[in-house]
C-alpha cells in the first residue's frame, strides 16, 4: 500500500469513527502500530486530524468519546507531560492539603514532587504508592477500581470526598472547550472530579494542547472554575475564559 493510499485510508476511518486508536487502525489496515504512528504525526503536522491519546480523533468538532487505558496514553505527549508536572510539583507548599486526580500527566507530577510537608490525597492507585514511597502522608479514597485508568470511582469515593476541603487540587481531562469546559468519557469518574474539582480552593487541570478543543461525553467543571496548565498554545482563545499556564518543555 502506498503512503498515500495509507494516509487517505486513515483519515476515512477517522471521519468515519471520529475517534479511532493506533491498534484499531494497525489491525484494519494490517501495518505496524510504530507506521501508523508515524503516519498520524504527518497528519496531524498537515492539520489533517488530531493526534490523541492512544490514537487520532477528527480536528472539528472533535469528540473524546473513549477513555484509553493508561498504559497507552502513558506514551504519549511524554515531553509534554513531563514538563507540565514539573511545574505543577512546583506549586505545592508545605501545609498544603492538596487532592491529586488520577491520570497520566498527574502522575508524571508526583515524579516531581518534593514538598513532604503537605498532605496529599488521591484516587490514583499507581499515585498513592509512589508518594508513599517518597515518604509524603498520603490518604486514598475508598471505592471501587476502574482498572482501564487504576482510578478509585463509585458512592464509596464520593462520600470521602464529602468531608474534605483542599487548598490545592490537579486534576487531568479528556477534554477542554469552551462550552463544555472539562469532561471525560465515563460517567463514575467525572463524579469523582466534580466532588473533588469543587472542594479544591485552587483547581489545577493538567493538560497538553491535544486535549483543547476536545468534548468528552460528560464536564465536571467550568472553565472559568480551574486554572490551566499547558504546553505552548497555537490558539489563545482559551485566555479569554479561564487562567492558563504556558510552561517551556526544555
Amino acid at each position: 500500500m502506498i503512503i498515500e493510499e495509507r494516509l487517505a485510508k486513515i483519515l476515512q476511518m477517522v471521519e468515519e469513527k471520529r475517534v479511532v486508536t493506533v491498534s484499531e487502525l494497525s489491525e484494519t489496515l494490517e501495518i505496524s502500530e510504530s507506521t501508523i504512528r508515524r503516519d498520524l504525526t504527518t497528519l496531524d503536522n498537515n492539520k489533517k486530524l488530531r493526534k490523541v491519546h492512544g490514537g487520532a480523533a477528527t480536528i472539528k468538532g472533535s469528540y473524546a468519546a473513549t477513555d484509553f487505558d493508561v498504559h497507552l496514553r502513558e506514551d504519549h505527549h511524554r515531553n509534554e507531560k513531563q514538563a507540565i508536572g514539573k511545574f505543577s510539583a512546583g506549586l505545592i507548599e508545605k501545609n498544603d492539603f492538596v487532592y491529586i486526580d488520577a491520570g497520566t500527566t498527574t502522575e508524571a507530577m508526583v515524579d516531581f514532587i518534593s514538598e513532604t510537608g503537605a498532605v496529599y490525597v488521591t484516587n490514583g492507585m499507581v499515585i498513592a504508592t509512589k508518594l508513599v514511597k517518597k515518604g509524603c502522608r498520603t490518604i486514598i479514597i475508598g471505592g471501587e477500581i476502574k482498572p482501564i485508568t487504576d482510578a478509585v470511582v463509585g458512592s464509596e469515593a464520593l462520600n470521602c470526598l464529602r468531608k474534605y476541603h483542599f487548598s490545592k487540587g490537579f486534576f487531568g481531562t479528556n477534554g477542554i472547550d469552551v462550552k463544555a469546559g472539562f469532561s471525560t468519557p465515563d460517567p463514575t469518574e467525572a463524579q469523582v472530579k466534580r466532588e473533588a474539582f469543587s472542594r479544591s480552593k485552587t483547581a489545577y487541570v493538567l493538560a497538553d494542547p491535544s486535549k483543547f478543543n476536545l468534548t468528552a461525553p460528560v464536564s465536571f467543571g467550568a472553565l472559568d472554575q480551574g486554572e490551566n496548565i499547558t504546553t505552548k498554545l497555537e490558539n489563545g482563545h482559551y485566555k479569554k475564559y479561564t487562567k492558563i499556564w504556558e510552561v517551556d518543555e526544555t
